[in-house]
């Protein structure tokens, strides 16, 4: 399977980082980037469960391809949210479901900085989104 345009970047990106302090940087600047939800998009409904920080997420559906955009008030979790949403946008529901989080997170370098509850937290996240595209 191709990847999308986002996680092509993400890749180069973090590939360039020799070390954690630069990605660490690198992923705060990939959170600052994560375009903001409004306060009707921050409520209960879009809320994901599962996680130890507020996350939101919505998602688009258009031309068979999913769209997804996401929320947190946690600076780390937005750069990680800003990543997996480079993955993921763009695809359909099928190629959706074929992601390997912990491998997309090797791939950039991070897989060991994120805590069991970082890494359940974003599980919740992509089951859904599963959730979400499966009702399509």
């Amino acid at each position: 399977m191709s990847l999308p345009v986002g996680a092509e970047q993400a890749l180069a990106a973090f590939g360039q980082c020799t070390g954690w302090e630069q990605r660490a940087r690198l992923l705060m600047q990939w959170g600052e980037r994560l375009p903001g939800l409004n306060e009707e998009e921050r409520c209960a409904a879009n809320r994901v469960l599962g996680c130890e920080s507020q996350v939101w997420l919505v998602a688009e559906h258009a031309d068979g391809c999913w769209q997804f955009r996401a929320g947190s008030d946690a600076r780390l979790l937005r750069g990680l949210l800003a990543l997996l949403l480079a993955r993921v946008n763009g695809l359909t529901g099928a190629e959706l479901a074929e992601i390997d989080l912990a491998d997309w997170f090797a791939q950039l370098g991070l897989a060991r900085q994120l805590s069991p509850s970082r890494s359940n937290g974003l599980n919740a996240v992509l089951q859904r989104m599963r959730e979400l595209t499966g009702d399509a």
